[in-house]
């Protein structure tokens, strides 16, 4: 029911990089837009975004809490509407699609939440919360059948013995196996793309390891496409070291290339601040690293965004002129998108 073959993929890229393109890309965001409507005003959560989901692949979006990485996500699976720009399945817009194709999207693109004690129903055992895809699409026909595909997904996400889980309730499982039953209900649907929306960021880091690995087995497995969101750079290089990072700030995209070369060799200034805030377990190495020094620690206001580039206030490598006027663009480099006037001159 869930075998998939692995679908041949090259070295993902992106569709405005270098030597890359779209045509192998599930799920794309072209140019989205999100507004929220406040007392304060208008919100502009995201602005622009370009981004593409390919198979067996995982494209990481980071950035630090507002940056609009959920929002983001909530349009590529379709539970928002982008007020610009499209959102593509397949290369098809999801807005233009009747309800049969749309249908066919909602089944292919599976959301995974951050919370595993609120994104399950307390009172549906774990049996009902798995197959109740599987029996709503028609693709069981009894229970008898409902109750072995639910056994299968369990031991699927390692969740073993699958008969000890499948009665109980969630309020009787951990965190970690609790997300474990949100992945296998995800599953059920027989994905071409996962979005896990910080879907570790609440488990213990000894759980939150053992699901990434299970995670990447399926990833691997089925060829399943990731949408990985994560503030964590340290879990993002663990998850998509053969992926690619795309860096959120203020609702932009700064900078978008394959993980290895964003983690090793980050370019812009707000990438270097994020990783240089990951815990350095060696005391030796923390004490003697260089650290690097905004200018200022407030994150601007997203109703009064300072003119020129977002992260020009807080920037260590500030110039006046271009950077307080000018919002620098998302362009292709040798290897990487990145939007900085003062890297991309020099």
């Amino acid at each position: 029911m869930i075998d998939r073959t692995v679908p041949a993929s090259p070295r993902p890229g992106h569709a405005h990089g270098p030597g890359t393109g779209a045509g192998d890309a599930v799920l794309s965001l072209r140019g989205v837009h999100q507004v929220f409507s406040t007392p304060r005003g208008d919100v502009p959560a995201v602005a622009g975004v370009d981004l593409d989901v390919r198979p067996g692949k995982v494209l990481c979006l980071v950035g630090e809490s507002g940056c609009g990485k959920t929002t983001s996500a909530r349009m590529a699976a379709g539970l928002a509407d982008p007020v610009h720009g499209s959102v593509l399945f397949r290369g098809r817009d999801v807005a233009a699609m009747d309800r049969r194709e749309k249908g066919r999207f909602r089944r292919s693109v599976q959301y995974i939440h951050q919370d595993p004690y609120a994104s399950l129903n307390p009172v549906r055992t774990v049996y009902s919360t798995v197959s109740a895809g599987l029996r709503r699409h028609g693709l069981v026909k009894d229970r008898r059948e409902a109750r072995r595909a639910a056994a299968e997904l369990l031991e699927r996400v390692d969740l073993t013995p699958a008969e000890e889980h499948l009665d109980k309730y969630p309020h009787q499982m951990s965190g970690g196996q609790r997300q474990r039953v949100a992945v296998a209900r995800a599953l059920a649907m027989n994905p071409e793309v996962i979005i896990a929306d910080e879907s570790t960021s609440m488990l213990d880091v000894s759980i939150r390891v053992s699901l990434l690995n299970t995670l990447g087995r399926l990833r691997d497995e089925l060829g399943v496409g990731f949408l990985f969101i994560t503030h964590d750079l340290a879990v993002a290089k663990y998850f998509a070291w053969e992926g690619e990072i795309a860096v959120m700030y203020l609702g932009r995209v700064v900078e978008h290339g394959p993980t290895s070369r964003v983690i090793n060799d980050p370019r812009h200034p707000y990438t270097e601040a994020l990783i240089d805030a990951v815990c350095e377990p060696d005391p030796d190495l923390a004490r003697n690293r260089e650290r690097i020094r905004l200018r200022g620690a407030d994150i601007p206001d997203l109703t009064d965004l300072p003119p020129g580039c977002d992260f020009h206030p807080r920037c260590p490598l500030y110039e006046q002129g271009d950077c307080d006027t000018v919002r620098p663009p998302l362009v292709p480099g040798h290897d990487r998108l990145l939007a900085c006037h003062v890297v991309n001159r020099g």
